[in-house]
Formats: structure tokens, sequence, C-alpha cells
């Protein structure tokens, strides 16, 4: 679904949407991450929940939410 600028923001300050991904690397993270706010516009995608983000098969971003990539990272290796 695209949505426009001012209606993104909207959500954001409602609480609406809390986590961002990146739909190429199939990556979640928080809002602030500086390695999410790097990616390309066209690439991104937005969770409102954890839950929402692994059920798309995302997984935790290694800068911002070390600790969830942790847990991921050993239940695969």
């Amino acid at each position: 679904m695209d949505i426009g600028d001012a209606e993104l923001h909207q959500k954001i300050k409602q609480k609406e949407i809390v986590f961002g991904g990146n739909l190429n690397l199939k990556i979640y993270g928080t809002l602030r991450c500086r390695s999410g706010k790097r990616m390309k516009r066209q690439n991104r995608v937005f969770f409102n929940t954890i839950e929402q983000a692994k059920a798309c098969g995302f997984r935790p971003c290694g800068h911002c939410m070390r600790t969830d990539y942790k847990i991921w990272k050993n239940g695969l290796i």
C-alpha cells in the first residue's frame, strides 16, 4: 500500500507505525536506526509490531535491535 508523506508522518506520530523494514534485505528495525534511514525510499516498508514483521519473513536489525538479532542469529546457526 502506498501512502503519502503526510499520512506516513501522521501514522508514525500516532504510533500506528513503529518499525521500518527493507524489502530487499528482509530486515526490520526501529524508525530511529541510522542504517534504516540510509535505505532507498522504494525499499521501505512499515510495520506496527515485531510479530507483523516476522510474519512477513523479516529479521531484526543487527544495529538497533541487537538483542533480538542475537536471538535470531543463534536460532539459525
